[in-house]
């Protein structure tokens, strides 16, 4: 195991990589105390998103084709707000 310290990291990265690079494991150290540890990043298992939903067919299977005209949409909201 290497260590690094926070100025390592902060001026000399470069160094660190090349560690990381090349499969060490890095103990990162402020103060001569270790603060945190450093490993090689493991390939990530990628989740598969679950489907979204088609929004479109919902609304067909609901209402169909149907089309409201401007009077029956201004009876619609004076209903739900109760404001003429």
């Amino acid at each position: 195991m290497k260590i690094a310290t926070i100025r390592d990291l902060r001026y000399d990265f470069r160094k660190v990589e090349a560690w990381l690079d090349g499969g060490e494991d890095i103990m990162v150290t402020k103060h001569s105390k270790p603060v945190c540890y450093i490993t090689q990043k493991q390939p990530s298992v990628t989740k598969k998103r679950p489907p979204r939903p088609d929004f479109e067919a919902r609304r067909r299977r609901i209402w169909g084709d149907r089309v409201f005209s401007d009077a029956e949409v201004e009876e619609m909201r004076v209903f739900e707000t109760g404001e003429p």
